[in-house]
């Protein structure tokens, strides 16, 4: 099994045929995949999102449609899905990245005085590194994690930094959050 970045996703959705019975819905590659966001070897595969919390489960096998690629969930839903991150470039265009995700709302970028890559979004958001590795900037401190490493990123201002030479392929599943104690 190979999880390495520029390796094909495998996306399979269940689901219930007239019966009731579980049958595999779809088996293929995701349907969304973005790969001209503004820095080169940067990849988002969008695996599924939900719109709702309870998530609705119903007959429809079809992920809810979306216009574009979108940073955070959607409200009072969920989102899955593979980052491929290439090596830390100086030159990337950060305000362009984040405009061709749909996160411009989020970018903090240079005003973090950190890293140009830094955003917020109101979200709880678990990103587990699947190969390779990158370094999790905070407004203090930072941490380089590695495969098999799992972030739980809690609606802070943060950037993500690969210092490697080689990309790294990182899931995040993000849950819509809601500020509390002044955190807006």
């Amino acid at each position: 099994m190979s999880i390495e970045p520029g390796t094909p996703i495998r996306r399979i959705v269940t689901g219930h045929d007239d019966g009731n019975r579980a049958v595999i819905a779809t088996d293929g590659p995701p349907g969304r995949i973005f790969d001209e966001l503004g820095e080169e070897g940067l990849v988002f595969y969008e695996i599924w999102n939900t719109r709702e919390t309870p998530a609705l489960v119903d007959r429809n096998d079809e992920e809810p449609a979306e216009e574009r690629l979108v940073l955070a969930p959607p409200p009072g839903g969920t989102r899955i899905r593979i980052l491929d991150i290439p090596p830390d470039k100086p030159e990337a265009d950060f305000d362009a990245v984040f405009e061709n995700i749909g996160g411009k709302d989020a970018h903090v970028g240079e005003a973090s005085q950190r890293h140009a890559s830094f955003h917020r979004t109101r979200s709880i958001d678990y990103g587990i590194v699947l190969s390779g590795e990158i370094t999790l900037l905070l407004d203090i401190g930072e941490t380089t994690v590695r495969a098999g490493d799992i972030v739980v990123q809690r609606g802070t201002n943060h950037g993500w930094v690969n210092r490697s030479d080689q990309p790294c392929r990182i899931a995040f599943i993000l849950v819509d959050g809601e500020f509390a104690d002044g955190l807006a």
